[in-house]
């Protein structure tokens, strides 16, 4: 019989009441080693290496977040969620967005072909932006 200290994973799900709203939180548990390198572009490159690996166990994801060797040796790691909000205006070459971090957006893009006219196009499209605001805000 395996101690607990040997066994390989278990699941574990919580339900957590948030706001009135139910929120299941799964929690997986491993008997692993982490292995930390660095990549050819110098960057750190983080690997969790368990003891008996099963496809499908960890559902595979993608995101930035914040990770940290903890002082017990755990490894922790928290996404950072990213929230794209949908343009309040949009131009032929500038959008306008307020972000959910708190900071608002005025983005103007241009072909290289229309680099000429880029001077002319920014103070047109910031004059609309300009008078958008303006009304709405």
């Amino acid at each position: 019989m395996a101690k607990e200290s040997e066994t390989s994973s278990h699941l574990k799900q919580l339900n957590i009441m948030n706001n009135s709203v139910k929120q299941t939180i799964e929690t997986i548990t491993l008997s692993a080693q982490v292995a930390i390198s660095k990549c050819e572009n110098q960057m750190e490159y983080v690997q969790v290496l368990p003891e008996n690996p099963r496809k499908g166990l960890v559902k595979p994801f993608s995101g930035r977040g914040h990770g940290q060797m903890m002082d017990d040796g755990t490894f922790d790691f928290v996404r950072k969620r990213r929230i794209k909000r949908k343009p309040v205006l949009k131009l032929p070459h500038t959008s306008l967005s307020f972000g959910a971090d708190g900071y608002d957006r005025c983005t103007f893009v241009l072909p290289s072909e229309q680099r000429h006219e880029f001077a002319r196009l920014l103070k047109q499209e910031i004059a609309r932006v300009r008078a958008f605001m303006n009304e709405n805000y």
